[in-house]
């Protein structure tokens, strides 16, 4: 089945003026001809019809760069470094109340081992965070 042939969905329209906006907001054409391409799009009945729309627009450059997108993508990463963050400081509370129960059980503090899961855990939120704040500058 050829291309010209393959039937496509309000999906497949919104999807490709959801391009056409794109391309619109980064300058690749006026405002006439952003109606004139988003008409022939939602007209469109087949998947060639449908191409033809974009086909002189670098689309793969326009999904990538998309404002939204990377803006999107450096939300998520911020919040996962919260995330982090969280389980490490829970990690850090329950070793430090194991400890503290533990020496205060036996009246002795002499040996702090909760220092190597806590500097562990710091080692690992660190190697996150810092790529994670270089990325999102």
């Amino acid at each position: 089945m050829s291309i010209a042939t393959v039937r496509v969905g309000d999906r497949d329209r919104e999807t490709t003026a959801d391009l056409l906006s794109q391309a619109l907001a980064q300058g690749y054409f006026d405002l006439a001809e952003y109606e004139i391409r988003v008409q022939a799009a939602f007209a469109a009945d087949t998947a060639d019809v449908l191409h033809r729309t974009v086909a002189d627009l670098p689309v793969e450059r326009l999904r990538r760069t998309d404002p939204r997108r990377i803006a999107a993508r450096k939300s998520a990463a911020r919040a996962s470094v919260r995330f982090h963050l969280a389980g490490y400081a829970a990690m850090v509370a329950i070793v430090l109340t194991v400890w503290l129960a533990i020496a205060l059980t036996t009246g002795s503090l002499a040996y702090f081992w909760p220092v190597w899961p806590i500097l562990g855990g710091a080692l690992g939120l660190l190697g996150h965070a810092l790529p994670v704040r270089t990325y999102c500058r």
